[in-house]
């Protein structure tokens, strides 16, 4: 299977996609695989979940976009795990948005950072910020698929109109071959009837786009960023842990039966569901839906 890159996007802050750059990139890497996680975010807790101290930084992504820096000098290698590497944030990429506003192909600035090296990678997770600006539509345009975490609270759905249209936009102009891999539920309460019932919503939109896996809320997962370490590090045993585990086999899963199908045959879903084509009635209601969501948690082990 050729590499593949991943976007992690919901312009909603709080989600979870930091969390999850960070955790299925750790996973993705302890299976054997190399990965390359790049932080697009300004607040840069990607960089800091994987214990790189921004501080000290001699370069970041945001050199690589403005074009003083070349990607290969400013990754970092072996981070917090073999085979995962990172191309880190500062505060510095707050301004990015501004000084590309007259950059020719300003969309395509990370593509052209992450070209020279993608070949050595087998995934490219990016984490991106909470809006849809310039930077998410730059980590929309390199990626093969976007990843959408949302979380099991009641606007679940507020803005994902928005953000499938934005995927639309995109795959019109700027990427054909973006698709939607798939989207993953987080900060899943099993003791919460609400949580149920959010679940089955997003269910009832998204169908097999959703991941079996679901992430718990889970305390010791919240815990592992304060110390700059991924969950798998922090706390191997925890229900955090597992489930990030279990994510990152069921992506791998997706990613190679997409392969194996081709571009005729997109992995789970609604047919041919690639952006608000997604998109069935209800997502503006309230939670609800059909019975047998199927979840699965590693928090259903206790």
């Amino acid at each position: 299977m050729k590499g593949r890159i991943l976007a992690i996007v919901n312009q909603k802050g709080g989600v979870g996609k930091s969390t999850t750059a960070v955790n299925l990139a750790a996973c993705l890497a302890e299976l054997g695989e190399r990965v390359l996680l790049v932080d697009m975010d300004p607040q840069a807790n990607a960089t800091s979940g994987v214990g790189v101290e921004r501080e000290k930084l001699s370069g970041s992504v945001y050199q690589c976009l403005i074009g003083s820096a070349a990607a290969e000098d400013v990754i970092l290698e072996n981070v917090a795990l073999p085979r995962l590497d990172v191309l880190p944030a500062t505060i510095d990429l707050a301004g990015a948005e501004i000084e590309l506003v007259s950059v020719f192909s300003r969309e395509y600035r990370l593509k052209e950072t992450l070209a020279p090296v993608a070949d050595r990678y087998r995934f490219i997770l990016i984490d991106s910020p909470p809006s849809l600006g310039l930077l998410t539509v730059n980590a929309l345009a390199v990626a093969d698929s976007a990843l959408i975490p949302i979380q099991c609270e009641y606007y679940a759905l507020e803005g994902v109109t928005q953000l499938l249209r934005t995927v639309d936009m995109v795959r019109r102009h700027l990427n054909p071959g973006l698709e939607v891999a798939g989207v993953l539920l987080t900060m899943y309460d099993a003791r919460t009837r609400l949580a149920e019932e959010v679940s089955r919503s997003v269910r009832d939109v998204f169908g097999e786009k959703v991941f079996a896996t679901v992430i718990p809320r889970n305390v010791r997962l919240s815990e592992a960023p304060s110390f700059g370490k991924p969950i798998i590090l922090y706390d191997g045993q925890s229900r955090g842990a597992e489930a990030y585990r279990q994510a990152a086999r069921e992506l791998m899963q997706r990613m190679v039966a997409e392969v194996d199908r081709g571009k005729g045959g997109r992995p789970g879903g609604k047919q041919g569901c690639t952006g608000t084509s997604c998109l069935g009635e209800g997502i503006a209601g309230t939670p609800g839906g059909r019975e047998g969501n199927g979840t699965r948690t590693a928090g259903d082990r206790g």
